[in-house]
């Protein structure tokens, strides 16, 4: 009579190199260059506006990608659909540092943001595929601190290489190295889910008894079918709150706009804006896991609302100083204090679609409620540059104010409708 080996113990550390070192490396990377996309843009030529909108290119492509992500995560594999985007990324920054005027830097950027969304589910499934159920919580609670730090290091490794190169566009050459750096990590060592390493898929057959990795495929299978019909079943919830998830984004990704364009417009050079808004990014990277607490002792509108609200008087603040002899100082100032509205709110995303999310299928919810967020996202730069356009960006500084009121309303009313009051 033969028994059955125990399985070997779950080696902790191994998910560290192969899951987390290479998430590390990618938010490292898109941290150095989501300040310097409109600095660069303005330097080779571009106005305010259209510097802007190069930009937006980056959530745009993210919120294109999110459509075919999951069927190609669900066909080739976690690891290899992030291998695969880490050099779709490296091609794109490529094109980057070469570009010779504003629209080969937007081809660039957008491909950036495509890979970027590939890379963010291949990501999220693998440490599903990889965690045991018993520790997930706490390794994707971690992970979100991982991609906070990511954006915390990134500008100051920017402001570095800027101020020692004389160029905005070296900066790219971080994330390409970021993107190489995460590429040969998850070739060269051993999935700990799976045992396989490189590129190799092994077989469903072979996967038979690892209810984990099965889980995490699976996963990506649900979200990446039916995005478009999930929505039309969703569609009061993801109208109404959802819409308040959208201004979420919309304020959010704003911000990582508009401060860099400010900068340009107070004069400001580009290694002295990459290193403020490193600094702001510290802010904001140290209160991820205080705003965790906010939300499960006093609940969701807790740590939501003061996020929407600070960030609108952020907004307005940005605006009033437009003609303040002290330009500067209300930038450093302003910059500082979205940080600190913004990082009340870390997470409040994700935690909101997991409470709505059904459980029993809650992965095709999830894909739909991440769109929701992302075409947010998209929208707010793009807006950003096209009344900037046609007026000033202290105009567009004051309309986000007043969105970032609005969605402090969609959350009030709806949040109490859909969430229980233990939750609220």
């Amino acid at each position: 009579m033969t028994t059955t080996p125990e399985p070997p113990p779950f080696d902790f550390r191994a998910v560290l190199l192969s899951g987390f070192l290479p998430a590390a490396l990618f938010a490292i990377g898109e941290g150095a260059i989501i300040p310097i996309i409109p600095i660069a843009a303005n330097s080779l030529g571009a106005s305010l506006a259209i510097a802007g909108f190069v930009a937006s290119l980056i959530l745009v492509g993210e919120l294109i990608g999110d459509v075919p992500s999951g069927v190609v995560v669900a066909r080739i594999g976690e690891r290899n659909a992030m291998i695969g985007a880490a050099v779709v990324s490296m091609l794109g920054l490529t094109v980057c540092v070469v570009a010779p005027n504003p629209v080969v830097l937007a081809v660039g950027v957008f491909l950036v943001g495509v890979s970027t969304a590939v890379f963010a589910l291949a990501r999220h499934a693998y440490m599903t595929t990889a965690i045991p159920l018993a520790i997930r919580a706490r390794a994707l609670s971690s992970l979100g601190g991982v991609f906070r730090f990511g954006y915390f290091v990134g500008p100051f490794i920017a402001a570095g290489v800027v101020h020692l190169t004389g160029t905005t566009q070296s900066a790219f050459w971080i994330h390409i190295v970021c993107c190489l750096a995460a590429a040969v990590t998850l070739l060269v060592l051993r999935d700990p889910a799976t045992g396989v390493r490189g590129l190799r898929r092994p077989s469903r057959a072979s996967r038979a008894d690892e209810p984990a990795t099965l889980e995490g495929e699976e996963f990506v299978k649900e979200e990446s079918h039916g995005l478009f019909r999930t929505i039309r079943e969703h569609h009061r919830v993801l109208l109404r709150l959802g819409s308040g998830a959208g201004l979420i984004g919309a304020m959010r990704a704003g911000r990582q706009v508009i401060l860099p364009l400010w900068a340009v417009s107070v004069g400001l050079n580009d290694s002295t804006a990459a290193l403020v808004i490193g600094i702001a990014g510290a802010v904001d990277f140290a209160l991820f896991y205080t705003s965790g607490q906010i939300m499960d002792r006093w609940g969701r509108l807790a740590s939501a609302l003061p996020c929407m609200l600070g960030l609108s008087i952020c907004y307005f603040l940005l605006a009033w100083s437009d003609h303040l002899d002290a330009r500067v100082g209300w930038f450093v100032a302003v910059a500082m204090a979205m940080s600190l509205a913004n990082g009340v709110g870390s997470g409040i995303l994700m935690t909101l679609g997991a409470d709505l999310a059904p459980r029993d299928h809650p992965a095709p919810f999830l894909g739909a409620w991440r769109f929701t967020g992302d075409f947010g996202q998209a929208a707010a730069p793009l807006l950003i540059s096209g009344i900037t356009a046609v007026a000033s960006i202290a105009i567009a500084s004051g309309v986000m104010g007043v969105l970032g009121l609005v969605g402090a309303g969609v959350l009030l009313r709806y949040v109490p409708r859909y969430l229980p009051r233990r939750l609220r």
